[in-house]
């Protein structure tokens, strides 16, 4: 049994508005699957596949407080890439920010709504990605991340150091996952997360037993009403274990 990461969950004052920005922003084709719910992914994609990480994003009322400890790394090819990108995000609404990156190569910017992302420059490792370079999370112990995460899924870990972790898909497509260590710790339920799937026939119940017998907990939300579980990891990131396609 494992799971595979599928997309991250996004909440959103207004999550409409958020997905044309972001539809924008990808160059995605863009949809929703009810009131309150916009789905963003590439033209073309048949879900879930490994070549991409689709983002949903959900309407929430609770305003955003403090850095997401999820964010998403752009990819660029060239320097021009790069500056042209940058431009084109802040005449869409986003905004420069600083959250203490001090003098680095990639831009740190926020979506309308304040979510922290960072345009990279060019490097050759996330030249096959598409526009997601990486979906990074914050962290305190990037090698315990590594122990839980590197057993949960499938995918292969690239890099474990003491300051972060590397995973991409087993089979070398789409965005890396990456787990940085940062001084911060999790305050509060985090407004972006990680919703992982597991295989057609695989029994949902016993692979979510499985996730904490690897040291995934329960964040202690009522789950009478939906159809998947929500789960929190080690750090207590919380994360949605979908039913199985």
């Amino acid at each position: 049994m494992a799971t595979r990461l599928v997309q991250i969950n996004m909440k959103a004052h207004d999550d409409a508005a958020l997905g044309r920005f972001w539809a924008e922003a990808l160059g995605w084709g863009i949809d929703s699957e009810g009131p309150g719910v916009t789905n963003l992914e590439p033209v073309g994609f048949t879900y879930p596949d490994p070549a991409a990480v689709c983002i949903d994003l959900i309407a929430r009322p609770e305003p955003k407080t403090v850095k997401n400890r999820v964010h998403l790394d752009l990819a660029t090819t060239s320097t021009a890439h790069q500056e042209e990108l940058v431009a084109r995000l802040k005449s869409l609404g986003a905004t420069l920010v600083d959250v203490g990156q001090g003098d680095v190569p990639w831009t740190v910017m926020a979506d309308p709504e304040g979510n922290e992302f960072c345009v990279l420059e060019p490097r050759p490792v996330y030249r096959d990605t598409g526009p997601i370079a990486a979906v990074v999370v914050d962290c305190t112990d990037p090698r315990e991340m590594a122990r839980f995460w590197g057993e949960a899924m499938d995918w292969t870990l690239h890099e474990v150091t003491d300051d972060g972790v590397t995973m991409r898909s087993a089979k070398g497509v789409g965005p890396y996952l990456e787990f940085l260590r940062t001084p911060d710790t999790k305050s509060g339920w985090n407004r972006v997360h990680l919703d992982v799937r597991p295989y057609p026939g695989d029994d949902p119940a016993a692979e979510a037993d499985r996730l904490r017998s690897l040291g995934a907990t329960d964040p202690g939300i009522d789950q009478s009403a939906i159809h998947w579980t929500i789960l929190a990891d080690p750090e207590g990131n919380e994360f949605c274990l979908l039913t199985p396609a």
